[in-house]
């Protein structure tokens, strides 16, 4: 079992684990890949829960220092492994929940908007913050996003890079529930038991169903968004953008 990713089972429930609190949980390729290995030994699972390792972050994005300096071909790359990894989650049969438990900023937003379910702990905090990279979403967020919250409110947290904590992410739909920290496992894994106890293939069908309501416009609009993502790589905001990040220092773009 790769050592960034953990995986446990139980009765029916697949529970995936980011493991590299001392990054926060962020992304690199490494955990991608990871990830996407994890992916395949949950087919048969009922339910899949998501989440990070720690108590600070859920996931906290990619890895910024590997991106920084990607070429559009790379970045094209990067970002084809990243929309792999989301849309194996929102198109698997089972039902899939992000329990949220710290920092979820980037692509670590867009793996919980992979999920069918998200639940917060009242300390997590949520946000497409891209933009402030010289970026935009890149593995489904411009599509997902404004699908789960609508347009204006969308359109704040992609273009201001807002985070919001648990409770203005519930108020605008972002995260189903808030609930304490101590209480997150116990309530998520209720929720995933309740689920395993369902018909398995009604799930299956409901799922599919659901996800029939955005598949065609979604589709192009994911393909898009690959290409205007990988695109602004090697721009001077984008450099500057992730050079000011690893450097912990405030921006200066164009």
């Amino acid at each position: 079992m790769p050592e960034t990713v953990a995986l446990s089972r139980e009765e029916g429930v697949a529970t995936i684990t980011i493991d590299r609190p001392e990054s926060l949980n962020a992304l690199n390729v490494e955990t991608l890949e990871a990830l996407d290995s994890v992916l395949d030994e949950c087919e048969d699972a009922r339910v899949i829960v998501l989440t990070g390792a720690g108590e600070d972050a859920f996931v906290a994005g990619a890895d910024i220092s590997y991106m920084k300096d990607l070429s559009v071909a790379e970045a094209m790359a990067y970002a084809e492994l990243g929309h792999e990894i989301c849309d194996r989650i929102a198109t698997h049969d089972a039902p899939a929940i992000a329990a949220v438990n710290g920092y979820a900023f980037g692509g670590g937003c867009e793996l919980a908007l992979a999920c069918d379910l998200r639940v917060a702990s009242e300390n997590a905090v949520l946000g497409q913050t891209e933009i402030d990279l010289g970026i935009v979403p890149g593995w489904g967020g411009t599509q997902r996003l404004s699908r789960l919250v609508g347009d204006a409110a969308a359109r704040r947290m992609v273009f201001l890079g807002e985070r919001l904590d648990a409770e203005s992410a519930a108020e605008i739909g972002l995260v189903g529930e808030v609930v304490s920290q101590e209480d997150l496992d116990s309530v998520v894994g209720e929720m995933a038991t309740t689920l395993t106890e369902k018909p398995r293939f009604a799930l299956a069908a409901a799922k599919e169903s659901l996800n029939q309501v955005h598949e065609g416009p979604q589709s192009a609009g994911l393909s898009y968004e690959k290409r205007l993502w990988s695109g602004l790589f090697g721009t001077a905001d984008q450099r500057e953008g992730m050079a000011a990040f690893v450097e912990k220092r405030d921006p200066e773009f164009e």
